[in-house]
């Protein structure tokens, strides 16, 4: 079995060495196919993350100042309670806020370390009694008005414009990613093909002397399945970079910003960094499998 497990690895090495720009091309292409479809699925989770206060059919959250006096909430509530284009107003104290704060900025501690309940604003989340933009617009400005108001934010047209370039800024990615997984499909065929032709006389030897087809077809196969998995690791370590800069961004923004929502956990990015390894291991073994089965006709 050692003696199997030292041949298998000399013979990948020689066949990806052979020809060494091939495998070059092969493993890029693999590169920018797992880091399109990982920065689309991080796309997908951070318009979820910005968009999850904005659930139940939310229109506009009034965010009321830190300072503002327990008369000027009660007056804000009063009246968002009394208003009939208003269907609810959930009111959030500033524990609730900061609770919400912890949990959307988990991943960064740097960011909320100095942050204490008292800086947060208390908050009315409103839903109003029909989805019409002018109504909308009346009540977000006849409420930014109130005294005590820090600001109101609307979902709107900006919420929906933000799922729709979402939704076509994935559907495009993932078009691209999958033109790529074709082409590094391709490349790993060819490159299987190249290290066969350039072995026939060997395998023909190997064949005669007794050895079973899976024996000739291991080292093939490994050398499809390791460019594979190093250009999944690549696209990876991209999506990690990537991440790292929207991170960034995100911390510049100001706190009630749509931008400052738009978070993608640790261990969001980690399942899709598992779902890219295996989906790269599992393109390039498909690949080198098609490959050998139809270029070596043992």
């Amino acid at each position: 079995m050692a003696l199997k497990v030292d041949y298998f690895v000399k013979e990948t090495g020689r066949n990806l060495f052979r020809n060494p720009w091939l495998t070059i091309a092969t493993v890029v292409t693999v590169f920018v196919a797992i880091l399109l479809v990982g920065v689309s699925l991080l796309v997908r989770s951070g318009v979820q993350n910005a968009t999850a206060r904005w659930q139940g059919g939310i229109e506009f959250i009034v965010f009321m100042n830190p300072e503002a006096t327990p008369d000027q909430i009660d007056s804000v509530a009063r009246d968002l309670s009394e208003n009939p284009q208003v269907e609810t107003a959930e009111f959030k104290d500033k524990d609730q806020s900061y609770a919400e704060f912890l949990e959307l900025f988990a991943d960064t501690p740097e960011f909320t370390a100095n942050i204490t309940p008292d800086v947060l604003p208390t908050s009315f989340n409103v839903k109003p009694s029909r989805v019409d933009p002018e109504l909308i617009e009346g009540l977000v400005l006849q409420f930014a008005e109130k005294p005590g108001v820090r600001e109101v934010v609307a979902a709107s047209q900006a919420i929906r414009e933000i799922k729709s370039l979402s939704d076509g800024l994935s559907t495009g990615i993932l078009a691209a990613a999958l033109l790529l997984t074709l082409a590094a499909v391709v490349l790993i065929g060819n490159t299987i093909q190249t290290a066969i032709f350039a072995r026939r006389r060997e395998i023909e030897v190997m064949k005669l002397v007794g050895a079973t087809n899976w024996f000739i077809r291991v080292p093939f196969m490994l050398e499809g399945i390791l460019q594979g998995v190093v250009g999944a690791i690549a696209g990876i370590g991209g999506v990690y970079v990537v991440n790292g800069i929207v991170e960034r961004r995100v911390q510049q923004a100001d706190a009630l910003s749509l931008l400052s929502s738009f978070v993608i956990k640790s261990e969001d990015v980690f399942t899709i960094s598992i779902f890219l390894l295996g989906g790269g291991v599992l393109m390039a073994a498909i690949a080198s499998a098609i490959a050998v089965t139809f270029y070596v006709k043992v």
